[in-house]
C-alpha cells in the first residue's frame, strides 16, 4: 500500500510564561495574608494530583516554603481520586515520580485512601474527604485549571474537582461520578465544594493554567470564598490558551503516547473532538476526527491505559503494556467503562496504519489526510499528511520544518515518534 508522505509543521501559539515560578507563588500566597489564620506548629495539607503539570513539584515546593514560612508544618496529600490503582502506594508512586518527594519539597507525603464523610448535600449525596487532610489544621488546594474531557459548565476542572474528586478519593470519586448521572455537574460541584469550604479547613486554592505549550502561564492564589467565581474566570483564560490540532477535520490521527499524566482520558477529548461520544464528532465538537491510532502510553501513566477505548487502532506493544485492573479501577470509578476497551490491533504500526487507512472514506491512501502528533498536551510540533499543503501553505502560524517526506519506519515496521525519545 502506498502512504501519504509527510511534513513536519510548527504551529505558532500566544503563550505567556512566568520566569521565575518560586517568587510568582510567593508572592501570591503572600497577597493572600495567611498568617492571620494560620497557628505557629500548626499543619497545612498540600494537594497534589496524579496529572502532568509542568513545573509542579517547583510549584508544591514553594508552596511548602510558603507554610513554613508562617511557622507551620506543610504535609503534601495525594490527591487523585481512584488513580494508582486505588491504593496509597500507587498514588505516593506517582506524585514521587513527577518529582513530589519528600527530600525536595523537604514536607511529609501523608498518603492514605481513607475518607471521612463530613457532611451530606441537599442532593443527599455523602461528602467523602482525605483523612489525612482532615486531620491538618488547614488544606491548601493546588491544581490546573482547564477544560474537563468530559463535563462541560462555568468550572470543569481545576479547584472543586480536587476538593470533589481529588480529595475524595476512591470512595468519594465513585459516588460523584455515579451521581451526576441524577444530577447536573454544577449542581454537585457546588454543593460539595461549599460543604468542603465550611467543614475541611480549607486555606486557600493555588490554581494554575498552562500555555499552549504546556508551560507555566499563570498561577494565581485564590482565598475559599473566592473559588467559584475565580475559577470560572480562570477556565475561560485556560480555554483561550488550549493547543489545538493545525485542521478541523482529519482522517486518521496517530498519537505516539496517551496517559493520565496528560489528560483524565489519556489523550484530551476537547483536543481530538471525541468530548460527545467516544468514537464520533458531534455538532458541539470543534474538530473531527475519523478514526485514531494509540501507538503507546507513556512511562509516568504506569499501565493506566484509560482513553485507549476511544481510539479504533492500536498495536501489540500498547496491549501488552496495558495494566488491565488499574486502567479498569479508574474507568469504572470514573463511569467510563467504555475507555478501558481494547481496539483493533496489529503488531506493527505499519500493519495498523495498512488497515486504517481503507477506513477513513473513498480517498485513495496516499492522499488520506494524516496527522501525526506525540500527546494532546505536545502539539507545537507535527506532521501532516501532503494533503493539507495547500491548507499549511494559505495560514498564519503555521511553519513548514520538513518535508514532504516518506513515512519513517524503523526496521521492525514501527513509525518513529514526531519528537524523538519524546516522553512526559
Amino acid at each position: 500500500m502506498a502512504f501519504p508522505r509527510m511534513i513536519r509543521i510548527r504551529q505558532k501559539f500566544d503563550a505567556p510564561e512566568i520566569g521565575d515560578i518560586p517568587a510568582e507563588v510567593e508572592q501570591q500566597l503572600s497577597a493572600l495574608n495567611l498568617g492571620a489564620k494560620v497557628q505557629a506548629g500548626q499543619t497545612v495539607a498540600i494537594t497534589a494530583g496524579s496529572r502532568g503539570i509542568a513545573n509542579i513539584a517547583v510549584i508544591t515546593k514553594a508552596i511548602c516554603d510558603h507554610v513554613k514560612s508562617l511557622d507551620a508544618k506543610p504535609v503534601i496529600v495525594p490527591a487523585m481520586g481512584s488513580h494508582g490503582g486505588g491504593t496509597a502506594e500507587g498514588q505516593r508512586r506517582i506524585i514521587e515520580g513527577y518529582g513530589i518527594t519528600e527530600e525536595f519539597t523537604g514536607a511529609e507525603i501523608r498518603a492514605s485512601m481513607e475518607t471521612v464523610v463530613v457532611d451530606e448535600t441537599p442532593q443527599g449525596i455523602p461528602v467523602h474527604f482525605d483523612k489525612e487532610a482532615f486531620n491538618c489544621d488547614h488544606v491548601i488546594v493546588s491544581g490546573r485549571v482547564k477544560p474537563h474531557t468530559g463535563f462541560v459548565g462555568p468550572i470543569e476542572s481545576g479547584l472543586h474537582k480536587m476538593m470533589l474528586i481529588g480529595l475524595g478519593k476512591h470512595a468519594g470519586a465513585k459516588i460523584y461520578h455515579r451521581a451526576i448521572l441524577d444530577h447536573s455537574f454544577l449542581e454537585i460541584i457546588r454543593a460539595v465544594g461549599a460543604c468542603v469550604v465550611e467543614k475541611c479547613g480549607i486555606l486557600a486554592g493555588v490554581a494554575i493554567v498552562e500555555s499552549a505549550y504546556d508551560e507555566t502561564g499563570m498561577i494565581a492564589a485564590v482565598a475559599p470564598g473566592d473559588f467559584y467565581e475565580r475559577e470560572c474566570d480562570l477556565l475561560k483564560t485556560s480555554t483561550l490558551w488550549m493547543p489545538t490540532l493545525p485542521f478541523k477535520e482529519i482522517g486518521l490521527l496517530i498519537v505516539d503516547e496517551i496517559g493520565k499524566n496528560i489528560s483524565g482520558t489519556g489523550m484530551d477529548t476537547n483536543i481530538i473532538g471525541r468530548k460527545y461520544n467516544d468514537h464520533a464528532a458531534t455538532d458541539e465538537d470543534d474538530f473531527k476526527v475519523k478514526r485514531i491510532f494509540v501507538r503507546g502510553l507513556t512511562e509516568a501513566t504506569h499501565g493506566n491505559a484509560t482513553g485507549l477505548g476511544m481510539a479504533e487502532f492500536t498495536n501489540r506493544r500498547t496491549v501488552e503494556s496495558v495494566d488491565q485492573k488499574i486502567t479498569q479501577i479508574n474507568c469504572i470509578t470514573g463511569n467510563h467503562p467504555s475507555a478501558a476497551a481494547i481496539p483493533a490491533h496489529f503488531e506493527t504500526d505499519r500493519e495498523v496504519i495498512e488497515n486504517a487507512l481503507p477506513t477513513t472514506g473513498l480517498v485513495e491512501p496516499e492522499n488520506a489526510k494524516v496527522v501525526q502528533i506525540p500527546d494532546t498536551l505536545t502539539l507545537g510540533e507535527v506532521l501532516v499528511s501532503e494533503a493539507f499543503l495547500p491548507e499549511v501553505e494559505g495560514r498564519h502560524g503555521l511553519e513548514i520544518v520538513s518535508g514532504p517526506a516518506e513515512m519513517a519506519f524503523d526496521t521492525a515496521g514501527n513509525l518513529e515518534p514526531v519528537l524523538g525519545d519524546h516522553t512526559h
